[in-house]
């Protein structure tokens, strides 16, 4: 082979293979649809079936399901309304399902500031809610399907307050009283839910907790090639992070117990997670529900709660944007919804420096290009060998262009006349494929840490790009992305077969059409790499050249 640039499309192609690959996995399967072959919408809220109980403790007591509370609707019950200084919830008193969660911090887009982004809700177009409940093993307990009541319909967090507590209260017949306990704080997206029961029936109750995610297939976000994973997450220490996504929702139903575990679905920057009693053994179900509704839940272990005495079965639900600061402090493996998919070795300690960057410079658009310096920096010999190798293939064209004049059609003679002239100069035509493929997983793995940190949402640069993470809406960065690959080309020795060099020349206008829709984060990481690359390649070729002439 007379020059390397077959080996850089061969790495091109391996990057855009992995991240059609990815895209495959996350998003090839079909959603769901009804028997009837047409697909269900959802109109109005609705439950998952209740589900049966594990055992309980040692005496092996078994809480089971609640007669009759498996229809397939149910109607909303009355909204109460909590706001904090980060969240706005609406939680129905049926069931105390949190029905609806608004995010003020996090506007729908720049142009759209006061308009919160909404997480959870229980309407047509997004059906995703959260849900929680008790199971006992004879007579009644409150789950997802109970009316509650509230003492009032709206909860603030008073100014200098850093906790609100929202009471729902239950009793049954028998007398067995539970108060349904949110607890929200200041500068938090994580409210505990807590079960307080009080046992007034006169023997032994054995109880246990249930909380559920429930949701419907994502709609098409509009972004054209950029693609993220949207579906059901679980977390165990033996396994680790696995997805779950709707398709296995459907078609292999999930049961497995899971200690210290925890489970969440999880979208581009956002997540709801449920975050059990890290010393819990729960089990772990995932179903279909009316062929439009994907159900992820765990089950926990009985508690035998005696007669005139009071039990807290608590959780946490998680419900807020995928920043990582907050992920860690809440559960082991949380942080990993952060999905860099297999390359989240070198994607961590990407996104760390990139934060310590931040922390200093204040603004993510600099960051970007410092990170992007920094890196081209660290593979700076790795690059030097890979031009210094093209920049001799550059030298060597007139010899190779004669060789080729003079053998014509016959390969054979050609490639070894061509072998000798690299013994005699002592170069090596691959010698810049290892520095390439080096670097390649670096690469994409930056290429995830900036299109999976939500920090770059609505992050503004400088002048027009107030947004990295969308398009730039005049397409500046990609059309001086693209004259940047051209510019590389000219510096590099053309291809001798006229097919490749074909093929190189589209290649600027191909990757100009992809990278106007990619978020401008991305595109200005190429521009920046593309323009250091150019810089050290002219640098090279010119001390290669002297070195020619003296």
């Amino acid at each position: 082979m007379d020059n390397i640039r077959l080996f850089l499309f061969m790495g091109l192609a391996l990057v855009l293979l992995l991240l059609y690959q990815a895209w495959m996995q996350d998003y090839g399967p079909a959603p769901k649809v009804a028997q009837d072959g047409s697909a269900t919408t959802v109109t109005a809220p609705v439950d998952g079936s209740v589900p049966s109980a594990m055992p309980a403790g040692p005496d092996g007591a078994l809480p089971g399901t609640v007669p009759g509370q498996d229809a397939p609707r149910a109607e909303r019950g009355d909204t109460v309304r909590v706001v904090t200084d980060t969240m706005i919830v609406e939680i129905s008193t049926r069931g105390g399902d949190v029905r609806r969660v608004d995010l003020p911090t996090y506007p729908v887009s720049v142009d759209q500031p006061d308009k919160p982004f909404r997480l959870l809700d229980d309407g047509a177009e997004l059906f995703h809610i959260a849900q929680s409940g008790l199971l006992a093993a004879s007579g009644e307990a409150p789950n997802h399907t109970a009316q509650f009541t509230a003492t009032q319909s709206e909860f603030l967090l008073p100014d200098g307050a850093d906790t609100l507590v929202v009471p729902l209260t239950w009793k049954s017949p028998e007398g067995l009283e539970v108060e349904k306990r949110f607890v929200f704080k200041r500068d938090s997206f994580l409210i505990d839910v807590a079960f307080v029961v009080n046992n007034g029936t006169g023997e032994a109750v054995d109880i246990s907790q249930y909380r559920q995610l429930q949701r419907t297939y994502p709609k098409d976000d509009g972004q054209a090639f950029i693609y993220t994973y949207t579906g059901g997450v679980i977390y165990d220490p033996e396994d680790k992070y696995q997805k779950i996504d709707f398709d296995d929702m459907a078609d292999k139903p999930l049961s497995r117990d899971i200690d210290h575990g925890w489970a969440a679905m999880i979208q581009h920057y956002f997540l709801a997670a449920w975050i059990p009693a890290a010393e819990q053994t729960n089990r772990y179900e995932t179903k279909l529900v009316d062929g439009s509704r994907y159900l992820l839940r765990m089950i926990s272990p009985g508690e035998r709660i005696e007669s005139e005495s009071t039990a807290t079965l608590a959780t946490q639900l998680y419900v807020g944007p995928k920043e990582q600061a907050r992920l860690n402090k809440i559960a082991e493996g949380l942080v990993l919804t952060v999905d860099y998919g297999w390359l989240t070795v070198i994607a961590q300690p990407i996104y760390w420096l990139m934060d310590k960057i931040h922390g200093v410079v204040g603004n993510w658009g600099w960051t970007i290009i410092l990170l992007t310096m920094l890196i081209k920096l660290a593979f700076y010999k790795l690059s030097e060998t890979s031009y210094r190798s093209m920049a001799n293939m550059r030298k060597m064209q007139p010899k190779l262009t004669a060789l080729r004049e003079r053998y014509g059609d016959d390969k054979q003679r050609l490639q070894q006349a061509m072998m000798e002239i690299y013994k005699k100069e002592k170069i090596n035509p691959l010698g810049g494929c290892l520095p390439i493929l080096i670097q390649i997983p670096v690469f994409i793995a930056l290429y995830w840490v900036l299109l999976e940190s939500v920090e770059l949402r609505q992050a503004p640069w400088i002048l027009w790009i107030d947004d990295l993470s969308t398009k730039d809406r005049y397409f500046v960065l990609p059309l001086i992305m693209g004259a940047s690959m051209f510019v590389q080309q000219k510096l590099n020795p053309p291809p001798a077969d006229p097919m490749q060099q074909k093929i190189i020349m589209a290649l600027p206008i191909v990757f100009t059409a992809m990278f106007l829709f990619f978020p401008s984060g991305l595109v200005l990481y190429w521009v920046v790499n593309n323009l250091l690359s150019i810089l050290q390649q002219w640098i090279i070729i010119r001390r290669v050249e002297a070195g020619v002439k003296a």
